[in-house]
């Protein structure tokens, strides 16, 4: 290189034979500057394609740019899209992204970027060659064009189940335990410590522990894909032991092929699959009680090779060693953790108190230093002010540990101090049911109330409501006393308790003597317990959860007379023989649910003493016998079972309080849930219920019409549930005056709610109506104007989806609004949704303005004709009138959300203002048309509304330009006022 530069020459090849010489330009590089050398180089890359490629290049690069920003713009748009929706999915539970739907927006913000790269070069001339230009911004469009091709479905979805595993566990708080909590930590976060044993005696808190660093490692994403709970429990069972880990990792796909695997080879062989499927891992084994081979099992052996971390809890160091791992000892507290933690338990109160603080200290040594022990018996204490219940305590403490000798027997005669303070008997009953479930078993909360109220453990009270309230308070009682613990569902997410294992030790010893269960819950038991088991003085048998499919004659127990509970369900029963229930005279409780009976004995016919015959969920089910016997009967649960017609003596169960699906007669009922195929058959019972409105005890009902079943919403008490009307042979639907909340589905013919529901007005504590994709529905109601019914008066939330043709919300016959007369429709609406209607072009009219002064929230989405979200007057004196602004006063109004509106122009028209102080959030996505916000005005007082802005007001959006493109003709100074308010 020198001074004098280099000549380049450019020539352009068109066609195999001829050549043309397009230009030859001289260009001068000097030593201090490189400044062309890039443009040189990016021209040479042309060389060589044909000249019309790159002329057309050339000629038409404003085009390219042009469709550039276009394919970017929808892109981008569809990536908002695609946010927006995977945003609401992933609000369920355990919902994860997809892996294909996470790299498809990683590509596209990084090719959005790119692309505002290459606009930005070509917009400050960066290239000396405009072919060069078109190609890049070419190439790069088709690059996006490839992108928006390949977008995910957004009709399907775009999150999937995730595993269970990544919910946090509940914990109960931790003392000391520091150095133990970092060994441990330490020893996953090492790659060369692979198994971990963590080993203790019971009611030490290793489990506690472990929660806690299970609930860490949550929060280290990029160390492990995931971590894995399962608890073991003392009846090891190697098959167990492989469900229970294939369904915390939850594929579904896998889980199938387990459940059908008998072959135990085979079914290790489908585990390992199942967790080297999820790369690396931390499976936390908790109460392992014997060692097991990681191969029979189906578990990888961990290692740095995998990444894999296994931790199990136990009380034997022994199991550590024999199974490989490092041990890790959790110890009791010190004195001084063991005071503070007890302290934190009974109330700092106590301990300040003189006379009770030197007997509290002798109170805590007896506890030997064990949190769970410290927990239970400072639970037992709390609020106890009396010096002489304290050294009281302290004499029983000191007296039960004497009694025995080891260290578990102390621990559970510890516990056993507790126990014996619950001062009602029946509490203790509640308590000691607890332990008829599994070890470790999750026992949904409402599941044992009901269970608590069918043994009779909770009084009889006037309703059945009442008597739910005192069964949350026991629990609520043993949960502070920490005899019982919080847990969530695995499977359904709902609140459940459990008892620790050394608690339920103690409720054993309890139930061993007086009173006298006989319990072999969840031990895969393939037959019943030998005869000789079955004692004479058994009160209560719990063999639930197990493996059993037949009940022969040969193994019915032949003395069983004083037996008042009977717990089969969840085994795969089929046949039960028929004399099986004639040496039970006293059962009371009898739950056969989730067993695959077909028919029940006719012995049961002959329970006289039966108050509870629990067959949820028994799907073979046909044949109940006579039933007319059983005039104790207060609870018959046939719900999810092939019964269709009535059992027979129904009608004469004169104490039967509650039932499920099927059964007609109201009698005492409290609760009720009935399907029912055709119209005809829901007004029927509708019919009844009226009719029998003076002695209807109903409290709670799911009533459901139509093929779909549904679940019974939370929330309410009183629901019902129409799918498809018009199919349905009666024109006219009937409704319980004191229905709550009203579900209408896939009602194609219906044009109108109040056409098919002229009660709707009866209805006077209707709360929510959701109605959902009625392709004919014009309108939610119409009225004549001489009309004297006025629904919706007590409607609180009115929710439209999917509603292709409707046009307005409430249409008042053909009366000019001008003239209407008062009437309390929607006087007490609070909430409004509609979402996917796409021929709504005004969501409310300005008449009804005087009836939603209780408004309080306005969302909005998907509405593709939707100009206006409060109409302006429309009668042609108001259209008129001068220029005057129109008020649209709405005190209560709190939220706007508004997305996906393309033809929004207004919220509430050119001239409308808004008197509404409480509005804290205006929402606006993807509505491009909306060029205004109204100008608000005070509550009180005649102010300008061009300067005011409702105190707690805050303003987002999407994209963030919108904000830039306002328009504020009514007062320059109102962006000013509302700046402050914008949030970004």
């Amino acid at each position: 290189m020198n001074q004098q530069g280099i000549k380049v020459h450019f020539f352009f090849g068109c066609g195999p034979f001829v050549h043309c010489f397009i230009a030859s330009q001289e260009v001068l590089i000097q030593d201090k500057s490189m400044e062309y050398v890039e443009p040189a180089v990016a021209v040479s890359n042309c060389l060589g394609p044909p000249i019309c490629k790159y002329l057309r290049y050339h000629r038409k690069l404003n085009d390219y740019v042009r469709n550039l920003k276009r394919i970017g713009d929808e892109l981008n748009g569809k990536m908002k899209d695609i946010e927006l929706q995977l945003k609401a999915e992933l609000l369920q539970v355990g919902k994860v992204r997809k892996v294909e739907v996470e790299i498809w927006m990683k590509n596209v913000k990084a090719v959005i970027g790119e692309a505002q790269d290459v606009e930005t070069k070509v917009s400050n001339g960066r290239y000396l060659c405009r072919a060069c230009n078109g190609k890049l911004v070419d190439e790069k469009t088709q690059e996006m064009q490839t992108l928006l091709d390949k977008a995910p479905n957004a009709s399907g979805t775009l999150a999937i189940d995730g595993p269970n595993v990544g919910l946090p566990l509940p914990t109960s708080e931790l003392v000391g335990e520091k150095a133990v909590r970092d060994e441990i930590w330490q020893c996953l976060m090492r790659e060369e410590v692979s198994m971990i044993g963590v080993w203790g005696m019971g009611g030490v808190g290793k489990t506690t522990i472990m929660k806690h660093i299970h609930n860490d490692l949550l929060k280290e994403p990029l160390k492990f894909d995931k971590v894995i709970w399962v608890t073991i429990s003392k009846e090891f069972s190697l098959k167990k032991l492989q469900d229970d880990i294939a369904s915390a990792l939850n594929l579904k796909e896998n889980r199938k092929d387990l459940a059908e695997e008998g072959n135990m080879v085979r079914r290790a062989a489908v585990l390992l699959e199942m967790l080297n499927k999820t790369g690396k891992h931390v499976l936390i084994l908790d109460d392992v009680w014997d060692e097991f081979s990681l191969e029979e099992v189906g578990i990888p052996e961990p290692g740095s090779s995998n990444g894999c971390k296994l931790v199990l809890t136990t009380r034997s160091v022994q199991v550590c060693r024999r199974m490989g791992c490092k041990d890790i000892q959790v110890r009791p507290l010190s004195e001084e953790e063991a005071l503070i933690l007890f302290v934190n338990k009974v109330g700092p109160n106590m301990f300040q108190n003189t006379s009770i603080k030197p007997t509290l200290k002798l109170v805590v040594n007896e506890c030997a230093c064990l949190p769970l022990t410290i927990a239970v018996v400072a639970g037992t204490l709390k609020g106890e002010d009396d010096p002489l219940i304290w050294k009281n305590a302290l004499k029983e403490l000191k007296r039960r540990i004497g009694m025995v000798e080891g260290v578990e027997a102390k621990v559970i005669e510890r516990l056993k101090f507790s126990f014996n303070h619950l001062k009602d008997e029946k509490v203790r009953q509640c308590f000691l049911y607890c332990a008829l479930y599994p070890e470790d078993f999750q026992i949904q909360k409402d599941v044992l109330i009901e269970c608590w109220i069918d043994e009779g453990f909770i009084d009889e009270m006037d309703t059945r409501k009442e008597m739910q309230d005192k069964g949350h308070a026991i629990l609520k009682r043993l949960q502070d006393n920490c005899l019982l613990e919080n847990a969530i569902s695995r499977d359904h997410g709902s609140p459940c308790v459990k008892m620790h294992d050394a608690l339920r030790d103690m409720a054993l010893s309890i139930t061993s003597t007086n009173p006298r269960y006989l319990i072999q819950a969840g031990l895969q038991l393939k037959r019943l317990p030998r005869a000789e088991e079955w004692r004479a003085d058994i009160d209560k048998v719990s063999l639930m959860e197990n493996s059993i499919s037949e009940i022969p004659e040969d193994t019915s127990p032949r003395n069983c007379q004083l037996l008042t509970t009977l717990l089969l369900q969840g085994n795969p029963i089929e046949m039960i023989a028929d004399v099986f229930f004639v040496n039970m005279p006293r059962l009371s409780v009898v739950n056969l649910s989730g067993t695959c009976i077909q028919s029940l004995p006719n012995s049961i016919s002959g329970l006289k003493n039966l108050t509870a015959l629990l067959l949820q969920g028994c799907y073979e089910l046909r044949h109940v016998p006579r039933l007319w016997k059983l005039q104790g009967l207060k609870k018959l649960d046939l719900g999810r079972t092939k019964i269709e017609v009535v059992p027979e003596g129904t009608d004469m169960l004169v104490n039967l309080r509650l039932k499920a699906e099927k059964v007609v007669p109201l009698g005492k009922l409290e609760r009720f849930q009935g399907c029912f195929q055709d119209m005809h058959e829901f007004n029927k019972f509708v019919s009844s219920m009226t009719m029998q409105q003076s002695k209807n005890n109903l409290t709670n009902y799911l009533l459901q019409v139509g093929p779909t079943a549904f679940d019974l919403m939370s929330g309410w008490d009183k629901n019902i549930r129409i799918n498809k009307i018009g199919s349905c042979e009666v024109e006219l639907i009937m409704l319980p005056f004191d229905v709550q909340n009203l579900i209408v589905s896939n009602a194609q013919d219906s044009r109108s709610l109040t056409d098919d529901i002229p009660c709707l007005d009866n209805a006077i504590d209707l709360r929510v109506c959701t109605i959902s994709n009625c392709q004919d529905m014009e309108c939610v109601v119409y009225l004549p104007f001489s009309s004297s019914t006025h629904p919706f008066q007590s409607l609180e939330r009115l929710n439209l989806y999917t509603l292709p043709k409707l046009r307005v919300v409430i249409r008042f016959g053909s009366a000019t609004t001008s003239i209407l007369p008062p009437f309390p429709t929607f006087s007490l609406l609070k909430v409004i949704y509609v979402v996917d209607c796409s021929s709504m072009k005004t969501l409310l009219p300005h008449w009804l303005l005087p009836n939603l002064q209780n408004l309080e929230q306005i969302l909005v989405s998907w509405c593709t004709q939707l100009i206006q979200i409060l109409g302006a007057p429309t009668s042609k004196d108001e259209e008129n009138e001068s220029d005057a602004l129109i008020k649209f006063s709405l005190p209560n109004f709190k939220m706007l959300e508004l997305y996906g509106l393309p033809q929004l122009v207004s919220i509430c028209g050119k001239r409308g203002i808004m008197v509404c102080d409480s509005l804290h959030l205006i929402y606006v996505e993807k509505c491009d048309k909306l060029e205004r916000i109204p100008p608000f005005v005070p509550l009180v007082g005649n102010g300008q509304p061009y300067a005011y802005a409702p105190p707690s007001l805050q303003i987002k959006s999407s994209p963030e330009g919108w904000w830039e493109w306002l328009e504020w003709d009514h007062h320059p100074n109102f962006k000013n006022v509302l700046q402050p308010h914008l949030i970004k």
